[in-house]
């Protein structure tokens, strides 16, 4: 008796050091993380702050249908497609927890059907589109490192924390029982999740007639399973004749406003547009060229980005996890491993049918009142398309490293890396379609065209908030702009875009931006941003008439596997 009762007090006393983080095991981590209160308060029911207001920021969204022609693909391909289906929503499960904890416990919270369909919008609580403002009661501010870490960490606390892992993009920071920090690798903390969809991309890749694209399912099965993303990263690269592509996995690191470090769970499903990559396909290879004429000095410039890069349009069949909270992307510029993209460059996918339903829902009519009557004419598809598939050509220009050598652009500027990033992303890309106009590598329409969109674009876009990496990134261009005198303000509240000017203006803040990260200046980054990304007074009176208009801020998406008849 005396020898059981020792034997068991050992088993119990083994059993709390896993669970204190000595020596905790995948399984346990798990267990830990799905108990884990999260960051949304334990507490009773929760309902809207103010309901007429919710209702009317749900209505901002307006919805689409996300479907697309399946025939021309092969029995295999919609076998695959089904799976994909399944893999994606686990990506959508995990970016949950991710980002607040448990999302049943959260929306069974929730009895106002109208709350909880906002909630659901925007994966939590905060409202993405009004700068993270709570729409629940007794919501307090979005932590800003989500559900990463410890809502009550600090940063002292994480930068005495020694464990070279830390800052991993593929890890998560908790507490043991004694209030100390531990590190933990996604594919513990989501080990049932990670290897379910794990082992539904070994099930895709086994029907996969494209070698491509069984490569690329096969080794992103193992890249899940250690995050470690690099092969599978290079296999994405290579693979350039499926009609089918899967984005997936731990990607973007916006939702870490923290740090800027942790990537968040996503996933989309696209069939490719063949017709129009066909269109695409050249520009790609003129990357080196236009990177030597780049407006900054040489030393900003020398790094060669990779020109087996591939430009290519599809339709979009479903968005998971983060691509899906709050505002949709219409364009995916990846892989973000600088070390990929030195290599390899990177592709550039254009979602063509949901950017069509953008510009016919949203930035036709935010045209029709803020664009000059004289310039509503340039306000054209394919100049919209031109200039966010430019965008993400233009991320791979400029430098991926430091010129002092101590490390990548995105570690020395941190979490304002983000933004900094999206601005030169915007400004670089109209650089570069006024350049192909001038080469003659661009004929259809006129560039005029795309400097009217753009403006029209900045527009659009700033209605998602100036918190985002992408709202502080329209702004500091916006700013910029008028200081510059690249557009006019009428007495009318139209504005009009002068061509020249606009012109010098892209120059010289893609100069600015482009040295700006080369020498890893993150305290004049910070600075910049704090004082230029903000929305000015006399834009919000003009943004303001916009709601009084009815026109959507953004879309939200009908989709699942039966709009596809699978």
């Amino acid at each position: 008796m005396i020898l059981r009762r020792l034997m068991t007090a050992i088993a119990v006393s083994g059993f709390i050091l896993l669970l204190s983080g000595c020596g905790t095991s995948p399984k346990n981590e798990e267990a830990m993380e799905n108990a884990y209160q999260g960051v949304i308060p334990a507490g009773e029911a929760l309902t809207a702050g103010d309901s007429e207001e919710v209702a009317q920021r749900v209505s901002i969204y307006a919805p689409v249908e996300l479907t697309a022609d399946i025939g021309h693909l092969s029995e295999n391909e919609k076998q695959i497609l089904s799976i994909l289906f399944d893999v994606a929503q686990l990506m959508d499960d995990i970016f949950w927890q991710q980002t607040i904890g448990n999302k049943d416990a959260f929306l069974q919270r929730i009895s106002d059907e109208t709350s909880r369909r906002f909630a659901e919008i925007n994966y939590g609580p905060w409202d993405r589109l009004n700068g993270n403002k709570p729409f629940l009661t007794y919501i307090g501010d979005k932590p800003l490192g989500a559900n990463f870490y410890p809502p009550d960490m600090t940063k002292e606390e994480f930068d005495t924390l020694q464990n070279p892992d830390k800052s991993s993009l593929y890890t998560l920071i908790r507490r043991n029982e004694d209030g100390t920090l531990r590190v933990v690798w996604y594919h513990e903390a989501y080990a049932s999740k990670i290897n379910k969809a794990a082992e539904l991309l070994k099930k895709a890749a086994a029907l996969a007639e494209d070698e491509g694209l069984k490569k690329y399912l096969e080794l992103r099965a193992g890249a899940l399973l250690t995050d470690n993303y690099f092969d599978s990263d290079m296999a994405w690269m290579d693979m350039k004749t499926s009609n089918l592509d899967f984005v997936v996995g731990p990607i973007e690191n916006y939702e870490d406003a923290l740090f800027g470090t942790k990537a968040a769970q996503e996933a989309f499903i696209l069939i490719k547009d063949v017709e129009w990559s066909e269109r695409l396909a050249r520009f790609a290879s003129l990357l080196p060229e236009l990177q030597k004429g780049l407006p900054v000095d040489q030393k900003y410039k020398n790094e060669v980005p990779g020109s087996d890069a591939d430009l290519n349009a599809y339709d979009v069949v479903f968005y998971a996890g983060d691509c899906n909270a709050g505002s949709k992307t219409i364009a995916i510029n990846l892989p973000n491993d600088e070390q990929v993209q030195l290599q390899k460059g990177s592709r550039k996918l254009q979602l063509k049918n949901a950017m069509k339903a953008k510009f016919d829902k949203i930035l036709v009519p935010i045209a029709d009142q803020l664009i000059d009557e004289s310039q509503r004419s340039y306000i054209k598809f394919d100049a919209f398309f031109a200039n966010t598939m430019f965008h993400e050509v233009a991320h791979g220009l400029g430098i991926k490293n430091t010129l002092d050598g101590k490390g990548t652009v995105r570690e020395a500027l941190k979490e304002q890396y983000s933004a900094i990033e999206e601005a030169k992303a915007d400004i670089l890309g109209l650089y570069m379609v006024t350049k192909l106009y001038e080469m003659g590598e661009l004929t259809d329409g006129e560039v005029m065209d795309n400097y009217v969109t753009f403006m029209a674009g900045i527009f659009r876009s700033v209605r998602f908030g100036a918190a985002s990496a992408h709202g502080k990134a329209n702004m500091l261009t916006f700013n910029y702009f008028s200081e510059k005198g690249a557009f006019t303000h009428q007495a009318n509240g139209t504005y009009m875009v002068n061509f020249e000017t606009m012109k010098q203006a892209v120059e010289s803040l893609g100069g600015m931006i482009l040295t700006l990260q080369g020498n890893g200046a993150y305290e004049q980054v910070k600075e910049l941003i704090r004082t230029k990304s903000v929305i000015p007074a006399q834009l919000q009176q003009d943004l303001d008439k916009l709601k009084g208009a009815g026109i959507p801020v953004d879309i939200t998406f009908d989709q699942g596997k039966h709009k596809l008849g699978l």
